[in-house]
């Protein structure tokens, strides 16, 4: 190579350009059969010439020397494109049904590097196609909190090269609790839907079950796992009676049991007690043997309250939150009263402001303690805080007739 000598480089680099840019480009359209990708090459090679041949001196041969790096550049670009049309080529419509995938896919999204939220709002939002709105309305915080942390969990992702598999034995333990969360919260979005016109995604529901019963196969000695998918087909045993014909949110105190699937429900309390015979017990189990207690029960009067408390005493022991709170005053209700269960739902009224549960179950209380102003007041907090239409219909015909 010649010495380097920075302004004769460019000088020379400009001459090649002139004399040879065009020949150089014909032959790389040859081997592309892609003009614009020709001259994206040859350009590519006159930046490096730039950045190198000022220090490392213009080389012996320079049309020669741009050729090979253009080339070299193309063949890349060749195999990148053969990789990609291999990859392209396995791809088929409808896609064969590959469990592993999906849950290599969840185990990828629930990786321990990233934040706990970020975990869960990244695998509802990619592997189960949950928008922002419907996720942000699970987690009760907002949109753009939510796009923010799937944007940082893509990041972490790609910037971490956190692989795609599911992982070893020793890890399961660590991971299985994401994301059986993932599972429940798929489920709850499907069961009674948010940020959307219609009031539930049965859809959903099914992924839900599915994905449970899924793991419960891999995993047939984890009893959350038994518990999850037991809660799951608890729930949607009592799909059939849960609206009428006008969609219509029917209460579960008013519902037909008739209409109930009473062998899916005996199937699920099987499936419970597989799982308590591992003595570990654990929060989906607890929820499940409260949904039970429900399901179980001839009529609405018959429902087996003082055991219903009991059990959201020990979730709550397990796995203390708000709405577990809310949920146990609902039932406090039946048992100790409507003055003792609005105590309770005080106690909770910070974290849940944003709730509408919270809110329409503090109506039901004062409107029954003879506060029908305040009554209406939070019933209309709730309609504010609820885009579900069925919810919405429940919440305008309680402030219409009171």
């Amino acid at each position: 190579m010649n010495s380097p000598v920075s302004g004769s480089a460019e000088m020379e680099l400009a001459r090649v350009v002139r004399d040879h840019a065009g020949r150089l480009a014909a032959a790389l359209v040859s081997l592309l059969g892609d003009f614009a990708a020709a001259e994206d090459l040859v350009a590519d090679a006159v930046l490096a010439a730039l950045e190198r041949w000022p220090v490392e001196g213009v080389p012996e041969r320079p049309d020669a020397w741009l050729f090979t790096v253009a080339r070299r550049r193309g063949m890349d670009v060749l195999r990148r494109q053969a990789r990609y049309q291999d990859k392209l080529a396995q791809l088929r419509w409808p896609v064969t049904p590959e469990p592993g995938n999906r849950l290599r896919l969840i185990f990828t999204c629930c990786h321990p590097a990233l934040p706990r939220e970020s975990r869960i709002a990244l695998t509802l939002r990619v592997v189960c196609g949950l928008t922002t709105a419907q996720i942000a309305s699970a987690f009760l915080v907002r949109e753009s909190t939510v796009a923010q942390r799937i944007t940082r969990a893509k990041r972490k992702i790609t910037d971490a090269g956190i692989p795609y598999r599911i992982p070893a034995a020793d890890e399961l333990g660590e991971r299985l609790g994401e994301v059986l969360a993932v599972v429940y919260l798929l489920f709850n979005e499907g069961y009674l839907a948010s940020g959307s016109d219609v009031a539930e995604h049965r859809d959903l529901t099914e992924d839900a079950e599915w994905l449970a019963g899924l793991l419960d196969g891999l995993m047939p000695t984890e009893p959350e796992v038994t518990g999850l998918l037991a809660l799951i087909r608890l729930h949607r045993a009592r799909a059939a009676a849960r609206f009428d014909g006008e969609g219509n949110l029917i209460r579960l105190s008013d519902q037909d049991r008739g209409r109930w699937d009473h062998e899916a429900i005996a199937g699920a309390t099987r499936l419970l007690t597989r799982a308590a015979l591992h003595r570990r017990p654990g929060p989906y189990q607890l929820q499940a043997a409260i949904v039970a207690c429900h399901a179980e029960a001839k009529t609405w009067a018959d429902t087996d309250w003082p055991q219903i408390v009991i059990l959201y005493d020990l979730l709550l022991a397990r796995a203390p939150s708000p709405v577990t709170r809310l949920h146990r005053a609902i039932a406090l209700r039946q048992v100790a009263g409507a003055e003792v269960a609005l105590t309770e739902l005080v106690a909770v009224a910070g974290p849940l402001d944003r709730y509408h549960l919270f809110h329409a179950t503090r109506a039901e209380l004062l409107r029954e303690l003879g506060h029908p102003a305040q009554a209406r007041a939070a019933d209309r907090r709730a309609l504010e805080l609820t885009s579900n239409p069925a919810e919405q219909a429940v919440l305008r015909r309680r402030l219409h007739n009171s």
